[in-house]
């Protein structure tokens, strides 16, 4: 069974209602990246941080998979399939994909905010003195600007093992993330799932499918299957 891996952005996420800052004008639900998604804004101001994580957790549990997701799921009976996502939601996972690397993050997910190693499932509002079990106060499990990206090495281990290659919903313009399409062998097929086309540099030979996510991975399940 060839290896299918699938890069997501903010664009399969955005058609459940889970919007992007970068669809805001450099905003996030109102907050500047730079106050909310930053070690530093940790620091500055924790009770802001996790005041927004909790609003951002509690409306990634409002949504719902859409059918990009679900079309994902449905190529898991052809192809063995890798998802690697920018997204932090849990839609991947709702929708029934089998393996996902998360590599910014997970917003159901805290953490100590000294011991990185102590990570806890939550799903509810998390508050300033939830602390882990060494006493120190619990943060989002996100990887923030800034912060080193822990699954980098998985996720490009993963492409260069893919034997075909997709994108859906992601402008390709966050590193490290965005550096994963320069890893994949030379002549494995790249599709790129999106309303626009991605203004930057990229490898020949690029299948575009310039549409939304719902609509644009039903006609990419089409065209691989076509193909095997």
């Amino acid at each position: 069974m060839k290896k299918l891996v699938v890069l997501t952005g903010a664009g399969i996420s955005a058609e459940s209602g889970i919007r992007t800052f970068r669809d805001a004008g450099g905003l996030w639900e109102g907050y500047r990246i730079e106050d909310v998604a930053t070690p530093e804004a940790w620091r500055k101001d924790p009770v802001l941080v996790t005041r927004f994580y909790n609003e951002r957790r509690r409306n990634a549990l409002d949504a719902q998979p859409n059918a990009g997701h679900l079309g994902l799921v449905e190529l898991e009976k052809h192809f063995d399939v890798q998802i690697i996502t920018q997204n932090v939601d849990d839609l991947h996972e709702r929708a029934g994909s089998s393996n996902i690397i998360h590599l910014h993050g997970e917003l159901l997910k805290v953490r100590s905010s000294v011991v990185e190693e102590l990570v806890y499932d939550r799903t509810t509002d998390v508050n300033i003195g939830d602390k882990c079990e060494k006493g120190h106060q619990l943060r989002p499990h996100i990887v923030w600007f800034g912060e080193a990206v822990p699954m980098m090495d998985v996720a490009l281990q993963a492409t260069m093992d893919a034997d075909v290659f997709v994108v859906v919903g992601t402008s390709l313009v966050v590193y490290p993330a965005a550096s994963l399409v320069n890893y994949v062998r030379k002549g494995r097929p790249i599709y790129i799932v999106d309303p626009k086309r991605p203004d930057v540099s990229l490898p020949s030979h690029i299948h575009f499918i310039e549409k939304t996510a719902t609509e644009g991975v039903t006609e990419l399940i089409n065209l691989l299957l076509q193909d095997e």
